[in-house]
């Protein structure tokens, strides 16, 4: 991305109404925040969720001025910024609604991982919750997934340190600018993941930990992942934030039980008794559900047959491998196939057996 890209883009996140899922339409709509800007008002204002108000709000606003300061911090810093609409932007973190359009990353390109498990819990962990934690990332270490968590007391900064441990990529998801870490005392790991993962964060340099970031940050780390795991978590805080943002999202959520009577396991136990979350006792458990066993995949035969496929066929095919499931609209969107089209491709897969279809209309590799 250009400055000029990078200034747009911040712009059009700073003005007041627009938010992540506006922000989204008229990026989509438009094709860059600059296109944005430049549009005649008629033409915002016309979109459907935009509407005078805020499409006033985009002609009235003029202070581009205030982000060259971030501008020289990024640079500085060796900062990425990732558009919504840049293939850079986490994968699975575009097809969220309310994704920002906009983020701050410090890293390598672990960022990118095809599989992507978010670990996360109390800030209060018991020696269970911290041996089970340790257990399941060296269990989970064979599938070579990148960890994503908050950075946090207990749990979070535990999954960080496991997953470095077992020479695992692991991002922290950050409710702060880059300017800092928070709390202070894990800056020595913070460090260590930007060689081995990275820092990711929504919010521009200057930004505090304010309480109300953190729930916003939370969406992001529901949203980038295959699968949250909820290790020892009170039945109210952002570890169940986290959870129900990830099943809202159609994620694989997994829990370790706990006992009846032990508070911070409350959380857990419950999204286990409602059907929420899969109950876990492993590392491997998570592999097998999300079929990321190699040795007992059929993905030699798959690539047998991949040699037969059609063109349009192995599009399909390839977009949803390294995907966990992806609903039949997604795949229209993707490949800018008709809907009948799409529907006629899926069910030769189907026919072919490397694709089958699962509740809500969501399709994956078998």
């Amino acid at each position: 991305m250009t400055d000029e890209d990078i200034i747009y883009l911040l712009a059009l996140q700073s003005v007041k109404g627009i938010g992540a899922v506006r922000g989204k339409l008229l990026l989509e709509h438009f094709g860059s925040a600059k296109a944005v800007f430049e549009a005649q008002r008629a033409e915002i204002e016309r979109l459907e969720g935009i509407g005078k108000v805020h499409a006033n709000a985009i002609e009235r606003f003029s202070d581009f001025d205030q982000f060259k300061t971030e501008l020289e911090f990024i640079h500085k810093n060796k900062i990425e910024v990732c558009a919504i609409n840049n293939e850079h932007y986490p994968i699975k973190l575009k097809r969220a609604f309310d994704a920002p359009i906009a983020l701050f990353y410090k890293g390598t390109d672990a960022i990118r991982n095809k599989r992507v498990v978010g670990i996360i819990g109390t800030r209060t962990n018991s020696e269970y919750g911290q041996k089970m934690c340790e257990q399941i990332i060296k269990e989970l270490a064979p599938a070579q997934p990148l960890i994503v968590s908050g950075l946090a007391y207990g749990v979070d900064i535990i999954a960080h340190r496991a997953a470095l441990k077992n020479n695992l990529s692991t991002i922290g998801v950050l409710a702060h600018g880059l300017d800092r870490i928070y709390p202070a005392a894990h800056q020595k790991t913070a460090t260590e993941m930007i060689a081995k993962g990275g820092l990711l964060t929504e919010f521009k340099a200057g930004t505090n930990p304010d309480r109300e970031n953190f729930p916003t940050r939370n969406r992001i780390v529901a949203g980038m992942c295959d699968a949250i795991v909820v290790i020892e978590s009170a039945k109210k805080g952002g570890s169940m934030i986290t959870a129900e943002l990830g099943f809202s999202y159609n994620r694989d959520i997994f829990c370790v039980p706990g006992r009846v009577d032990d508070k911070r396991s409350a959380g857990c136990n419950h999204l286990i008794k409602t059907l929420k979350a899969n109950l876990i006792t492993s590392g491997k458990d998570i592999i097998d559900q999300l079929n990321w066993d190699e040795t007992k995949s059929n993905s030699q035969a798959q690539r047998s047959l991949f040699n037969t496929f059609n063109n349009e066929e192995k599009n399909i095919y390839e977009l949803l491998v390294g995907e966990r499931q992806l609903q039949i609209d997604e795949i229209i969107n993707q490949t800018n196939y008709s809907s009948s089209q799409v529907a006629s491709l899926l069910l030769q897969l189907e026919m072919q057996g490397v694709v089958r279809s699962m509740p809500g209309k969501r399709y994956e590799i078998i």
